[in-house]
């Protein structure tokens, strides 16, 4: 369903208009868009304590009694595919292999009707005992976070010694027929960056499909500096120095990722330029947080509870339009190159990639 269809203008700007939000179940914003895509973290938890991200000791973990139950979570989703018009769901974290019961969950979703594109990012520990288990459970698709294929390095990055059992995941994935099996990389200057290119070259030889993320200042401690961030033309830069890039024939739509073939394809490779390039007008997504706060930006500072009316009685309806309100208001844009610019006060890991 696109704008025209909505009766609403695309218009330039950056807090949207003030009419009235039109009598549509879609989750529909002021500047025409329409959110299909789900973004859901199912843990805060995570096995690994990648420095971009949180500091060594890790971070305070959500209580579990804040965390959504899986009954709670399926409403939630039983109502986001049947009232608000979402079709594609990903599971995110934290780590969601550390979510309890995972299989049966995933299998749950995917009988939802209509039926959800289902997708999963994982950092890949532990998946290799558990890639075919996901695929009979009908997951479609993976991405794994993968930014080195260097064993130093990768201890460097995350801080755990874990990069084969990262491998055996990826490799798992592809033998279970979770396709295309996505790598989401991020290049960390002065640690990582000269690595651009042999983990393309990795990549393509092994058949997944690579996606390098600009550093985005989501991390725990604040620490992100513009000028350390690995820009999505240096990225560009340092595979040309290998390879070939043409764009590629394919439309981008509200996907993150500017694909670029590879040597005349049909390998490719793409890159997300979330600061340096913002998507925003083609943004299609929802995010919902581990302890069932609804979010309709990465970077959002506002945030709807939908666990406290889900556990207060409240029914399907109230909660649909509690959730429609929130993305009536999306801002246009992230704000990130703006000088006004307010880091969210949730780390990436407790708000879902």
């Amino acid at each position: 369903m696109s704008a025209v269809d909505l009766g609403l203008p695309r218009v330039p700007g950056t807090r949207g208009t003030t009419q009235p939000r039109p009598d549509n179940p879609a989750l529909v914003d002021t500047f025409g868009r329409v959110a299909t895509d789900l973004r859901v973290s199912l843990t805060d938890r995570c096995n690994l304590r990648c420095t971009y991200c949180m500091p060594a000791e890790g971070l305070p973990w959500l209580p579990g009694d804040d965390v959504l139950t899986d009954s709670e979570l399926l409403r939630l989703l039983r109502i986001a595919v049947e009232r608000l018009g979402i079709t594609d769901i990903r599971l995110t974290g934290g780590e969601p292999l550390l979510r309890p019961g995972l299989e049966h969950l995933v299998a749950e979703i995917t009988a939802l009707r209509p039926r959800p594109r289902l997708s999963m990012t994982t950092n890949g520990i532990g998946l290799a005992k558990r890639a075919r288990a996901f695929a009979e459970a009908g997951l479609d698709r993976i991405n794994i976070s993968l930014d080195t294929v260097d064993p130093e390095t990768f201890v460097r990055i995350t801080r755990r010694d874990r990069l084969s059992h990262v491998l055996d995941g990826l490799a798992a994935a592809r033998d279970a027929g979770l396709d295309p099996v996505k790598v989401n990389a991020v290049l960390l200057r002065g640690i990582n960056e000269h690595e651009a290119a042999p983990l393309l070259r990795f990549c393509l030889d092994h058949g997944y499909h690579l996606r390098f993320i600009e550093q985005m200042p989501l991390d725990a401690q604040h620490g992100w500096n513009r000028a350390d961030m690995v820009t999505a033309e240096e990225i560009f830069s340092l595979l040309s120095k290998e390879f070939t890039l043409s764009p590629s024939p394919e439309a981008r739509g509200g996907a993150p990722a500017e694909r670029w073939l590879v040597d005349g394809g049909p390998g490719d490779v793409g890159i997300i330029a979330s600061v340096t390039r913002p998507f925003c007008a083609a943004c299609e997504r929802t995010r919902l947080t581990a302890d069932g706060a609804v979010r309709s930006c990465l970077f959002s500072n506002d945030e709807t509870d939908l666990r406290a009316l889900l556990r207060g009685g409240a029914d399907d309806e109230a909660i649909a339009q509690a959730w429609r309100t929130t993305m009536w208001g999306k801002l246009a844009g992230h704000e990130i190159n703006d000088a006004g610019f307010a880091q969210p006060i949730r780390p990436m890991s407790a708000i879902g990639g």
